[in-house]
């Protein structure tokens, strides 16, 4: 998928997730300084392969490098909620789509692409014809992060208490979605 978002002026492309061909480098984004507290895979290498591989191999989700102009600078995890462990914590329907992502070099932080990255990401996931809601859940903790969400157009339902942090339950549903952003990004529903 390959946007050209006129707000930044790059276009935003995203590709799946190639283990011999990302290891290296997302292996050095999850041990950047404003990764680890969020992420907590700062791993030695040998282990954050095997992690990669049981996420690779994972069906319920799809791992994506995200570029701006071809330039591999963002990972996103896009998964099927009714699936994943955050469907023991709210009535997840069939479609529903959640997010995870972090920015790796520290030259793109900073820069406002943070909250493009997240609309074009959900603008993808709404490609689904049976996807009405996008879910994040980010670390309560990362206001940076929950504000983004916001201004994309996620509404906050409740803080959770997850295995591996607590989050703040979020959710964007498709016709907000379309309303606000209009004319950013066309989006045609598939069964994809």
């Amino acid at each position: 998928m390959n946007l050209f978002d006129e707000q930044i002026g790059y276009e935003i492309s995203f590709r799946e997730v190639e283990l011999e061909k990302d290891l290296e480098k997302l292996h050095q984004w999850h041990h950047q300084d404003h990764v680890i507290p969020f992420w907590k895979q700062n791993f030695m290498l040998p282990d954050y392969k095997v992690h990669l591989q049981k996420l690779l191999a994972d069906q319920h989700q799809t791992l994506y490098i995200g570029h701006l102009d071809e330039e591999p600078m963002s990972y996103f995890e896009r998964y099927w909620a009714e699936d994943d462990v955050i469907a023991n914590y709210y009535d997840a329907e069939v479609g529903d789509q959640g997010i995870h992502l972090l920015i790796g070099p520290d030259a793109f932080l900073g820069k406002g692409l943070a909250l493009p990255l997240v609309r074009a990401m959900t603008a993808l996931g709404f490609q689904h014809a049976g996807t009405k809601k996008i879910i994040a859940e980010p670390d309560i903790r990362n206001k940076k992060m929950i504000h983004v969400f916001e201004k994309c157009g996620f509404k906050a339902v409740k803080e959770v208490d997850l295995p591996d942090k607590r989050g703040l339950l979020m959710f964007c549903d498709r016709e907000e979605f379309l309303r606000r952003w209009d004319g950013v990004y066309y989006i045609q529903p598939s069964d994809a």
